[in-house]
């Protein structure tokens, strides 16, 4: 099991919690601080745990997903986003998917509204009030189905061989900060002949935070790594962000343009008005 931190350590907490709650334990968890220190009094996961530090600004995300993955010892890598709690089965599926099937491996993961995990971190309690994403498809009852479009990978939970991560070079660093790396880590296992699986009882519960609607705090971010990946793979990504900076006049671009011209930078005033307290999806 892997993660990555930034604050948010009542939110590990819940995570580790989760773990230790776990039908099958991990052999690991590899936490990637992308902070100088650790945070203090972490709970037992009931598994050996493994440290590692990640500088830079902004936050080095696929830098921090290379680190952990380096500092992992298993077969098998789960990624799991700080701000989500295990269900119970998590591990077991994933571990289950793999001894099925070689491939990319994709878990559920419900959205949980603000402070539900505050009253109660009951599974049967997650489960009813979480919500799906409405833009995630349904998972199979039982088992792996197969998805054709690897850029259905969301990191918030997936898993891989740790070969297959080894083989296409982990993620590509030169995507910095927010956007882009996941996708781009999805087309090219995809291209190296990698399927793509949803995976039955790998559940996850994402603990709420606010969101920007559109994400203009990372602006900057979104438009270099959306050209990065337009360089490497011939097509944009996150296209439905671009879509967002466009109708606010930020940018002119369509999905045929070969590049994307500024038009503008978001004022402090509109990255505020962006911010949604209360909504569960981005």
């Amino acid at each position: 099991m892997l993660t990555l931190v930034r604050g948010r350590a009542d939110r590990l907490r819940h995570l580790m919690h989760g773990l230790a709650r776990q039908s099958v334990a991990p052999r690991e968890l590899a936490i990637a601080w992308m902070q100088p220190e650790r945070a203090p009094d972490l709970p037992d996961p009931g598994c050996p745990v493994r440290h590692c530090h990640v500088p830079g600004e902004p936050m080095p995300l696929a830098a921090a997903r290379n680190r952990a993955a380096e500092a992992a010892a298993g077969d098998l890598l789960i990624f799991l986003d700080v701000d989500c709690i295990p269900s119970a089965g998590l591990v077991a599926a994933y571990m289950q998917a793999a001894r099925t099937e070689r491939g990319l491996f994709l878990g559920e993961v419900l959205y949980l509204p603000p402070d539900a995990v505050m009253h109660n971190t009951d599974p049967a309690v997650l489960d009813r009030v979480g919500r799906v994403h409405p833009a995630r498809p349904p998972l199979p009852a039982a088992g792996l189905r197969r998805e054709p479009d690897a850029g259905q990978l969301w990191g918030l939970s997936f898993a891989l061989p740790a070969d297959a991560w080894r083989a296409v070079g982990g993620m590509d660093e030169g995507y910095i900060g927010y956007g882009g790396e996941e996708t781009d880590l999805a087309a090219r296992l995809a291209e190296s002949g990698l399927p793509t699986f949803w995976v039955a009882g790998a559940r996850a519960y994402h603990q709420h935070h606010p969101v920007h609607v559109p994400p203009l705090q990372h602006f900057s971010a979104i438009l270099a790594n959306a050209a990065r990946f337009r360089a490497r793979h011939g097509r944009w990504c996150m296209t439905y962000w671009l879509d967002q900076f466009r109708a606010a006049g930020l940018i002119a671009w369509d999905e045929t343009a070969p590049a994307i011209r500024l038009l503008r930078h978001p004022e402090p005033p509109e990255i505020a008005a962006a911010l949604r307290p209360d909504a569960l999806f981005s």
